[in-house]
């Protein structure tokens, strides 16, 4: 069987999860070339990159929640980019080890913040495009589940077992920010690209429940029922506000660019996961920057300055 027949026998299942694919769920794509000159908050590791002017303080905020609040799921890449590494290998394309990995980092950190279903999605292509047969993507999420469920589970355990501090599994500073917004009196909605079980489950285990109450929302396996655009819609319709009433959260591109788009104002979190050493991960900050965010910051550490910021600006 030829490639191009390959390719062809898996068009069906790729059809399922691309024919409603849109805008809410876009590939990343840069809208700011160019930025000028930032500034820093006094005595802050806080960038502003356009000054927040606002005439009414917002009134809701959008989080996203890996990598922006949760750290439970730090090194995840060192799970799926291995794992779709094999599975190119099987289809025998005779490329390298290495140049296999090159090709599958690449779109793994150009879908990072979008449903995970999406690599998923490119994962099948690049199988068909090199003459194997693919399997649904939502087969290959679960096996990267499995093998990502194997990795965290002492962590999770030890947040179900007590013996784990949450906040040793938070972003730095995240409980305290989400104190400083309570006491605002704005409501908070979690918005994420993993699925909706699991994100419940770690923001139960994390205490982070209490905060956003039913307001919680993760993936679907329809990924075309979910979206964080979706979310911020539905705030806005269902509350008669405009955007200019929203501030968002993220470390990601999706929600940054969502939250803009839509009017509001967007702080990206360039957090170094690894580390948390209050230093910028460079490539986040650049990412999103690229999408339009007005303020850049490491973590939360400094929460009560960046809220203060954004609230004397109204």
């Amino acid at each position: 069987m030829t490639k191009a027949h390959c390719l062809f026998s898996v068009m069906p299942a790729l059809e399922r999860h691309l024919e409603m694919a849109n805008a809410y769920e876009g590939d990343f794509r840069r809208r700011v070339e160019s930025i000028g000159p930032t500034r820093f908050l006094p005595g802050t590791s806080i960038e502003i990159v356009r000054e927040v002017r606002l005439a009414q303080p917002p009134r809701f905020v959008l989080l996203d929640f890996d990598g922006t609040l949760s750290l439970v799921r730090e090194g995840w890449q060192s799970i799926m980019i291995p794992m779709m590494v094999e599975l190119l290998q099987e289809t025998r394309s005779g490329e390298t080890t290495e140049a296999l990995t090159r090709t599958v980092q690449d779109f793994v950190y150009e879908l990072t913040g979008k449903q995970t279903v999406y690599q998923m999605i490119r994962l099948a292509e690049e199988i068909g495009k090199r003459g194997g047969r693919a399997r649904d993507p939502l087969e290959y999420k679960k096996m990267y589940h499995d093998r990502l469920m194997a990795r965290i589970h002492d962590r999770r355990e030890a947040l179900r077992n007590g013996t784990a501090d949450p906040e040793s599994m938070l972003v730095p500073g995240t409980l305290s920010m989400l104190r400083e917004l309570q006491t605002r009196g704005v409501r908070m909605f979690l918005a994420s690209g993993t699925d909706e079980r699991y994100v419940l489950e770690e923001a139960r285990l994390l205490t982070l429940d209490p905060f956003f109450g039913r307001h919680m929302y993760g993936a679907l396996d329809d990924h075309t029922s979910f979206s964080k655009q979706m979310v911020i819609d539905r705030i806005l319709r269902e509350n008669s506000v405009p955007g200019a009433s929203l501030l968002g959260f993220g470390d990601g591109f999706v929600e940054i660019d969502n939250v803009k788009s839509s009017g509001g104002i967007a702080v990206g979190v360039a957090t170094d996961e690894t580390q948390r050493s209050g230093r910028p991960d460079e490539w986040k900050r650049d990412r999103l920057i690229g999408v339009g965010a007005d303020v850049i910051v490491p973590d939360f550490r400094e929460s009560s300055r960046l809220i203060g910021y954004i609230w004397e600006g109204a």
